[in-house]
């Protein structure tokens, strides 16, 4: 079973990264992004075969180890 975490900032805080990319992307003529958001995509290769278990592990990991929950936020897709 596959699952996918896709980690991000929290609105409201500031993601230095992603106003790097707006800032770059208006330098290269894309005038109209108004705003970026970077963050990280997680594939998992799981053992589980039981999707709810499986969804319950990987909340754990992200708890964890995957996420700064202080700063981020996470979302979980099992596959």
């Amino acid at each position: 079973m596959k699952a996918r975490v896709t980690v991000m900032l929290k609105s409201g805080v500031l993601d230095v990264q992603g106003e790097a990319v707006r800032h770059a992307l208006g330098t290269l003529g894309f005038a109209g992004v108004n705003g970026v958001r970077q963050g990280k995509v997680i594939e998992l290769d799981l053992a589980e075969t039981d999707s709810a278990a499986a969804e319950a592990a990987v909340k754990t990991m992200c708890e964890k180890l995957l996420s700064n929950t202080v700063i981020e936020s996470y979302r979980v897709e099992i596959l």
